[in-house]
């Protein structure tokens, strides 16, 4: 079934500004979630989603109420929410592998939507510019047809993607919005930063630049955080990398070396430096092949979980 915009199906082989003229709408709403200031999101009640990752609750959730992701350049972050049940499920992908991707979502948020008739399934892209690779709109694309192929249909409710979310200054351009952030409950989407990241952040980067594919972090029948067990060997010439200075990281690393967050090169050394030290997660990380499993405390921080409770 189709991609939908207000009931009629998006043409995905033509130029995403053709859709934008056809739907105003979309631009309406691009525009009105930009001028928003970023909302800073604490911890409490907050489940951050990393690159890569995906995480899926309803509002039936007592310890997770806010999903969200930054630091998000030529990324998308995309929301799927079910209106019926209210599953929602927020991710942060990069194009690695976009349509097993998207049906990977698409099965997850259908999981907690048994409710025939009852409801649609809406989507919610942000994220990307208009960088000099291409890269944004090559992701933008990937993700109209990969939303366009799925069984279902799907109503693409926000598109704040690639040229709808880019500013220049100087000649350079950047990304308005990097990071957002949804509300379980009540379904708002909202620009976010997010001062804390969650439990394992090194762990979790290290599992993504070693070549991870898309990775469910959360079960929410039993509220827990559950991070791996994940592999690799020795990260190739991780020494070298560690040895240059930071604008060779960024230089090299980075999708869009100009439009990267100041910490971009501070995260990827501590990322390297992780790697340096666990070549083998399988010995020091995971070696009883078991997640390193969190849940919320009364607080509403994450609290690892000892294994013998669990």
């Amino acid at each position: 079934m189709p991609l939908l915009v207000n009931g009629a199906r998006v043409d995905v082989s033509r130029p995403t500004a053709d859709m934008v003229r056809t739907h105003p709408q979309l631009e309406e709403k691009a525009k009105l979630l930009r001028s928003q200031p970023a909302q800073t999101v604490e911890p409490k009640g907050l489940l951050y989603v990393q690159q890569r990752e995906f995480a899926v609750t309803t509002p039936k959730d007592g310890s997770v109420s806010i999903l969200g992701s930054d630091d998000a350049t030529t990324c998308h972050i995309v929301v799927l929410r079910h209106t019926g049940s209210g599953a929602t499920c927020l991710t942060h992908c990069d194009g690695s592998d976009t349509e097993a991707e998207v049906s990977l979502i698409m099965g997850s948020v259908k999981a907690f939507s048994n409710t025939p008739g009852c409801g649609r399934l809406e989507v919610h892209l942000v994220g990307g510019f208009n960088d000099d690779r291409q890269l944004s709109q090559k992701l933008t694309n990937q993700l109209l047809r990969a939303f366009d192929l799925q069984p279902d249909d799907v109503h693409l409710v926000t598109f704040c993607v690639t040229e709808l979310n880019d500013r220049e200054e100087q000649d350079i351009h950047f990304p308005i919005i990097y990071g957002i952030a949804v509300n379980v409950k009540t379904a708002e989407i909202f620009p976010a930063t997010f001062p804390e990241k969650g439990p394992d952040e090194d762990l979790r980067s290290a599992h993504v630049l070693t070549g991870a594919p898309l990775t469910n972090i959360y079960d929410a029948k039993t509220e827990q955080l559950r991070i791996g067990p994940y592999f690799w060997g020795p990260f190739p010439h991780v020494d070298f990398w560690l040895e240059q200075d930071d604008a060779q990281i960024l230089q090299n690393l980075s999708t869009s070396p100009l439009a990267e967050p100041p910490h971009f090169v501070s995260h990827i050394r501590s990322t390297l430096t992780f790697l340096k030290a666990h070549p083998f997660p399988s010995r020091s990380l995971f070696p009883d092949r078991k997640p390193r499993i969190y849940k919320k405390n009364e607080e509403g921080l994450w609290e690892k979980v000892c294994s013998d409770k669990i």
